[in-house]
């Protein structure tokens, strides 16, 4: 579907957190819509009471019915709740999970139709979202399985870009996940997602390992030598630029990471914590691998400052210009690399060659 400007849709996450603060916030600045045009798939009626509640005055929302409607230089919104959705700032609630998980089935069924382009999600309550609807650990997961391909969940700041090998899993799960055939996988989805996504030409590729001092040659642990290792090697071979395993403090604490283009962590909070240490409050959440783009803030729904006016909308608004940055490395990729005769006709019998 071609447009001037990207068809932005955004989610309204969990009714009773800062999803709306962080919105709202975003959608004042007047840049935004310079670049995009915002659908948000939530309720004008939630919109308004945390606006109320925010006293945010200078803003309005363009209630629309479909995508279609959205209209330019305006803040668009579709009702996708009930209208008696009850708001409780802070609380977790069964209702705001299904209000969440509404807004999200509204919003990526549009994007898997191409009535949207792209889909920033803001922050849901992993535990009230979760039902026969959505047996999910999270978004990743559940997009994952909507488009039918694998992913993987990749950190992004201007300092660092960090990838899960393994995401939202316990930790006494992850040594049986960590084999030459997933490292494999997900180091191809890094690699391809720094040339497309992010327009790097040969991207260096950091990968981290699993045990202390990355098992100091089997002291700690086999899984470096009988499965980091050789994935390393094998992605050589396919001519990936992938270095390591690195000791995971020492990678981070010497600043190692900014040699490189991304990092490929083990687990979830061996990933999170350096890259939140340094970028909390700017980072965004994007899922590579996906044939669609979609992105989010780096921190959760935030219930204990809900409705305070407390929330920064840095990260969300790095979310969408992540979203946008993405869509159109993409398509410039595409132009580059496509067959450049392919769009060359045989000219019909008898005409002119000379006209």
């Amino acid at each position: 579907m071609t447009r001037e400007k990207i068809s932005l849709g955004i989610t309204h996450g969990d009714i009773n957190g800062i999803g709306y603060e962080v919105i709202i916030k975003t959608l004042l600045d007047s840049r935004i819509h310079d670049i995009c045009i915002p659908v948000v798939y939530g309720s004008p009626k939630v919109a308004a009471y945390h606006r109320k509640a925010l006293n945010i005055q200078n803003f309005s929302f363009n209630n629309i019915r479909s995508a279609e409607e959205a209209v330019d230089k305006r803040s668009n919104i579709i009702n996708v709740v009930d209208d008696e959705i009850r708001v409780e700032l802070g609380k977790p609630t069964e209702i705001a999970g299904e209000g969440a998980f509404r807004a999200l089935e509204a919003a990526t069924a549009d994007l898997k139709a191409g009535k949207i382009d792209v889909l920033v999600t803001a922050p849901i309550h992993k535990f009230t979202i979760h039902s026969q609807s959505f047996p999910f650990p999270g978004h990743t997961e559940y997009l994952e399985s909507l488009f039918g391909t694998q992913s993987m969940m990749i950190m992004v700041s201007d300092i660092m870009r960090i990838g899960l090998l393994t995401g939202h899993v316990p930790l006494s799960e992850v040594p049986g996940l960590v084999t030459i055939d997933s490292l494999l996988e997900k180091l191809r989805i890094l690699n391809q997602s720094m040339l497309t996504d992010f327009m790097i030409r040969r991207p260096r590729i950091a990968v981290l390992g699993l045990n202390p001092h990355s098992g100091d040659e089997g002291l700690f642990g086999q899984e470096e030598k009988e499965h980091i290792i050789p994935a390393i090697e094998k992605a050589r071979e396919e001519n990936m630029m992938v270095f390591g395993p690195f000791p995971a403090d020492g990678f981070f604490g010497a600043g190692t990471f900014r040699k490189f283009d991304a990092v490929l962590a083990m687990y979830h909070d061996q990933g999170l914590s350096p890259f939140k240490a340094v970028s909390f409050g700017q980072g965004v959440n994007f899922t590579a691998g996906l044939s669609v783009v979609r992105t989010s803030p780096a921190h959760g729904t935030a219930h204990e400052i809900a409705g305070q006016d407390l929330a920064s909308p840095d990260s969300f608004r790095n979310a969408i210009y992540l979203a946008c940055d993405v869509f159109r490395n993409r398509q410039l990729h595409h132009e580059l690399t496509s067959n450049p005769l392919s769009d060359i006709r045989p000219q019909d019998e008898g005409s002119d060659q000379g006209e």
